[in-house]
């Protein structure tokens, strides 16, 4: 029987009642099957030491309303897009490399069926047809709310994260891999890209590794850094404006600060449903910076919309505390207040030297997205 017919079948015995009734510790009857590796593998770090320019697409959040009895609808128009977008840049030479997803792949991670049934064939058709390697953070839907790690809902949701991304993503034992975490690293060309759990940004242990990943960093080949995790340091929709989340408060004591130290170029992250941009510039006694933060949470989750502008008066004295001179935060692109008018996107990230651009692709019936007014915008200042 093949893959997909099996899905097909799995789809139309599992009712939403039995799904609701399954404990929260994911007890269903179905493990989590591995994602296919993709056709076209991501060379070795040695392999494209000398890549100074290439494309990779980033979303967020493609949880859908009928996990696990059905393919995720949503989530199926975006991959159609994605798909399309890389078969035209291939006609052009200009190759999108891979694929990274910021988190929340389902509703509940701790249910295997879920991930079977709605969300790894749509995985398999973006590493098989569109040939591309794809990397998953995880998201709180994947793992649950817990920063405790013994947590059952936790470990049940990482049991099926590692079963699901065991073609995927570096395996135990590597060097750009924290050893049974769901934390990792790899390197692309001149750029080197940071998965963190954000579920869990206390965690002494995550940060030590990350910490040592920057210190270590041979800075000549990676002039670019680009972290991706589910938690938004600072958003306008219902997890942020008045809002402050754990996590995100979390984020900004502790991982933002590490950022600047390192002058991260580009953060991607999710959690809120909708599309936005955050510019962050600062000085150090190496000079002026400007970090990128883009909120890209349209892969197929219900739309959310902007509630609020969030308080960043003690962050920024906090960074003035440590040493950092002229923190200022600016909010780029912000969310309509009609979820109806942020739309279903992802974003493609061009990478030409130093210098990255992002390109905002809208589906479906927001084909006309444009959150920018132009195809797509420069990340840097111009003087």
């Amino acid at each position: 029987m093949s893959f997909v017919r099996r899905v097909v079948l799995l789809s139309c015995v599992i009712s939403p009642a039995t799904l609701l009734s399954q404990p929260a510790q994911g007890r269903d009857t179905i493990i989590a099957e591995p994602t296919l590796a993709p056709a076209t593998p991501l060379p070795a770090e040695s392999a494209t030491a000398n890549v100074t320019r290439f494309s990779f697409i980033a979303y967020g959040d493609t949880r859908g309303r009928h996990d696990g009895t059905m393919l995720q609808a949503e989530h199926q128009l975006v991959v159609e897009s994605m798909l399309s977008r890389i078969r035209r840049a291939a006609d052009t030479g200009d190759s999108i490399r891979f694929v990274v997803q910021s988190g929340d792949a389902v509703v509940n991670g701790s249910l295997a069926t879920q991930l079977t049934v709605s969300y790894i064939p749509l995985v398999n058709r973006l590493t098989q047809e569109g040939g591309v390697p794809y990397f998953l953070a995880v998201g709180n839907h994947d793992v649950g709310n817990s920063v405790n790690l013994d947590d059952a809902r936790r470990q049940v949701g990482l049991q099926n994260y590692y079963r699901t991304n065991v073609n995927l993503i570096p395996p135990n034992g590597s060097p750009r891999r924290l050893q049974d975490y769901p934390t990792y690293a790899f390197g692309y060309g001149n750029t080197l890209f940071l998965a963190l759990d954000s579920n869990i940004p206390d965690d002494s242990v995550q940060f030590a590794w990350m910490e040592s990943q920057l210190a270590q960093l041979d800075r000549t080949r990676y002039v670019n850094i680009v972290a991706f995790f589910h938690h938004p340091a600072f958003s306008s929709g219902p997890h942020g404006g008045a809002t402050i989340e754990r996590q995100a408060e979390s984020i900004r004591a502790s991982w933002m600060p590490l950022f600047r130290r390192h002058h991260v170029k580009l953060i991607l992250a999710g959690h809120e449903h909708l599309y936005e941009h955050w510019v962050e510039r600062y000085r150090d006694s190496t000079g002026t910076h400007r970090l990128d933060q883009i909120v890209s949470g349209g892969g197929g989750a219900p739309l959310y919309a902007f509630e609020g502008e969030p308080d960043l008066r003690a962050y920024r004295r906090a960074a003035a505390t440590a040493g950092v001179a002229s923190v200022a935060v600016e909010h780029v692109v912000r969310p309509s207040t009609d979820p109806g008018a942020n739309p279903f996107h992802y974003v493609i990230v061009h990478v030409d030297g130093e210098q990255l651009s992002v390109e905002v692709v809208g589906v479906d019936w927001g084909s006309d997205f444009a959150p920018y007014r132009l195809k797509g915008v420069p990340l840097r200042d111009t003087p």
